[in-house]
């Protein structure tokens, strides 16, 4: 099965990906550490001073909606081209931040699943650095309002009842 998970900042996408690796040996990659490896270091690294590919990723929090558009225009010709070599690789793409790259994925058959992970606890952020209505693209959406161990019961419910 080919998911995708997708959520506002800091909503636990990672971390429910790291228990799906974690608990049933699935494998992920997030959009922004391979946009950072592939094409985003070489763009951002003089003028943010980065010396690595990592320490650019780390950033990402302080630059969204450059690391938005970078994205949509690494994604220019193909809306599906970083999603594409993401699953070539994984199981789980990991925060995919644009509307018409996740109906591109869709058309085409990329993802079986797209779950979206909400923390009602947190702002959603501004649509200039993520435009998915989680709430009308996603065929699940995991709350995740609790403590980390609510969440990940929540995880393994989900995972049990569908793969």
């Amino acid at each position: 099965m080919r998911v995708c998970i997708i959520g506002h900042k800091r909503m636990g996408k990672d971390t429910m990906a790291e228990a799906l690796r974690d608990n049933f040996g699935l494998t992920f990659q997030s959009s922004s550490q391979a946009a950072s490896d592939i094409f985003i270091y070489d763009e951002l690294k003089e003028k943010h001073g980065y010396t690595t590919p990592e320490e650019c990723f780390e950033d990402r929090v302080n630059h969204r909606k450059e690391w938005h558009d970078l994205i949509c225009k690494y994604n220019a010709d193909d809306k599906t081209a970083l999603a594409r070599g993401i699953m070539e690789n994984s199981d789980i793409y990991v925060g995919m931040r644009s509307d018409a790259e996740l109906d591109a994925c869709l058309e085409i058959g990329l993802f079986d699943l797209v779950i979206g992970v909400y923390d009602p606890r947190k702002p959603e952020e501004d649509k200039s650095s993520f435009d998915i209505d989680i709430w009308s693209k996603c065929d699940f959406i995991i709350p995740n309002g609790g403590t980390l161990d609510e969440f990940y019961e929540k995880v393994n419910y989900l995972y049990c009842k569908i793969w």
